[in-house]
């Protein structure tokens, strides 16, 4: 969860703190979602790319529809920039990037981590490639 994405910046405090806003905020945001507000999934204050995750397994928490938690990360930030016509959404003529996974997010939402092959611009990186990228970026941080 959130003290994986801080490495050795987190202390127990922190973990615990932010834990039990994490849950607060993700029950508000299922509630905000009942009542038709726009929600997008964010990162705020963890890495961002490693963090989505969590923050949909906490939207499910907080009693949103695993569907609806998706689709803060998918078709609601195409809507908010009106871009919902080409982007959003898997159909004939999008622009799309993908994520494929290992097993159903609607069934348990946090197969959305067991990420199998990601389509970037048109390219093709399967778990292999991308394990290869991340220790790239490991050690270029540490050095």
């Amino acid at each position: 969860m959130w003290a994986g994405n801080q490495g050795t910046f987190a202390t127990p405090e922190m973990i615990r703190s932010f834990r039990a806003r994490a849950d607060v905020g993700a029950t508000v945001a299922n509630d905000m979602a009942k009542a038709g507000v726009g929600i997008l999934a964010g990162c705020d204050s963890m890495v961002a790319g490693f963090c989505v995750g969590d923050e949909l397994a906490a939207m499910v928490r907080g009693g949103m529809k695993p569907l609806t938690a998706l689709q803060t990360a998918t078709l609601n930030p195409a809507r908010y920039f009106g871009l919902q016509q080409t982007l959003g959404t898997v159909a004939s003529g999008r622009t799309a990037d993908l994520v494929l996974l290992d097993a159903n997010p609607l069934i348990d939402i946090t197969n959305v981590q067991r990420i199998r092959a990601v389509v970037v611009a048109g390219r093709f990186l399967d778990r292999k490639a991308l394990d290869s990228l991340l220790t790239q970026v490991k050690a270029a941080v540490r050095q």
